[in-house]
């Protein structure tokens, strides 16, 4: 008959070191006034015996939860998800956030709330309530959530804004969205295009905004017009194929365009073909996201890669590592990066 192992506990630990549960406690939270010798002598103990620390355990101390929790927009995931649509936003918010949780002893847990809910503060509240986190990583929309942010900020919780730098308590951090539109669009003008679309996302994303301003200042660089070449989708699919639809019929010279994520760049990639337009000899597209199913398209889609698990792993060690005096006011910017794949090319004569 196979033997049960038995479970070490934090008792076994002290029994082991011959100290007391609150020396192990200390030792195992790294909290303070524990003399070297008796710190060296419990960690011994636990590597003899095995022992994984429990949440249980680590909250003895009373101090801290060990918990960072992420929330995410409860519609969107859910859509995305039920449709297996591709996108890997969650996929790179945990591996950012649970590698880089692990390395400090903690833990992340995930939260869908309803940004446009009635009840948005009866739902976080009772997360809250029950977790207890020591710190929250809250993803757009909710990062400019003033129900949201004003209540983590009166329950005195620290959190983390990602895509947003709106003034306010949290730390914000943005992944350098107005920095890389403007990358797409000269490496555009670089490959000779002229006339440069954009498929903008909805205005209650801040990141939206600064996409469009990077676009536009590319442009104006370059002494290029950008009137009438913008149009504004939800990031759904259906939006970017009325978006491309539109710019390409008011502008038939257009020759590129940049779409604010991948969904409506591979609406725009239908539509250019329903027209009888070929990808990328008579038109160049440039996606946002770089998700794993823009590699399988045809042609595989030209895209600003996000940084997603980088920028989550930067706010779980900001909250982790932040102290009672820490200044929340700067910016941190994880700038993204342009993969070149075969949906641009050099632009079409159409003189």
């Amino acid at each position: 008959m196979a033997r049960v192992r038995k479970t070490v506990t934090i008792r076994d630990v002290a029994e082991d070191a011959g100290v007391s549960l609150q020396t192990v406690s200390r030792v195992v939270n790294d909290g303070p006034n524990v003399r070297p010798q008796v710190r060296d002598k419990v960690r011994a103990s636990i590597e003899k015996l095995g022992y994984v620390p429990s949440l249980a355990a680590q909250r003895m101390s009373g101090s801290r939860s060990y918990i960072i929790l992420a929330i995410n927009d409860r519609e969107r995931t859910l859509a995305d998800w039920r449709e297996r649509l591709g996108t890997d936003w969650v996929d790179q918010m945990l591996l950012g956030g649970i590698l880089t949780c692990s390395q400090h002893g903690y833990r992340m847990m995930v939260e869908l709330v309803d940004t446009h809910s009635d009840h948005v503060e009866r739902e976080l509240g009772a997360a809250l309530s029950a977790l207890q986190p020591d710190g929250v990583i809250l993803t757009p929309p909710h990062s400019e959530n003033r129900l949201i942010t004003e209540l983590l900020a009166a329950r005195r919780i620290p959190f983390a804004r990602i895509g947003s730098n709106a003034p306010g308590p949290g730390v914000p951090l943005t992944m350098g969205d107005e920095g890389a539109a403007h990358l797409a669009t000269t490496r555009l003008i670089e490959l000779g295009h002229r006339r440069i679309g954009m498929i903008a996302g909805p205005s209650q994303y801040s990141l939206s905004g600064w996409r469009i301003e990077g676009w536009r200042r590319a442009l104006a660089e370059a002494g290029l017009a950008h009137d009438g070449l913008i149009e504004t989708g939800d990031f759904g699919y259906p939006s970017g194929a009325r978006a491309a639809e539109a710019l390409l019929t008011r502008n038939p010279d257009l020759t590129a365009i940049i779409a604010s994520n991948d969904q409506m760049a591979l609406a725009a990639l239908e539509v250019a073909r329903e027209r009888g337009l070929t990808v990328p000899d008579d038109l160049s597209l440039i996606s946002f996201d770089n998700t794993p199913i823009v590699r399988f398209s045809q042609p595989p889609l030209t895209a600003i890669d996000q940084p997603i698990a980088e920028t989550v792993s930067r706010a779980v060690e900001h909250l982790i590592a932040r102290g009672p005096e820490a200044d929340d006011r700067a910016v941190i910017e994880v700038a993204a990066g342009l993969v070149e794949r075969a949906s641009t090319a050099i632009a079409p004569d159409r003189a």
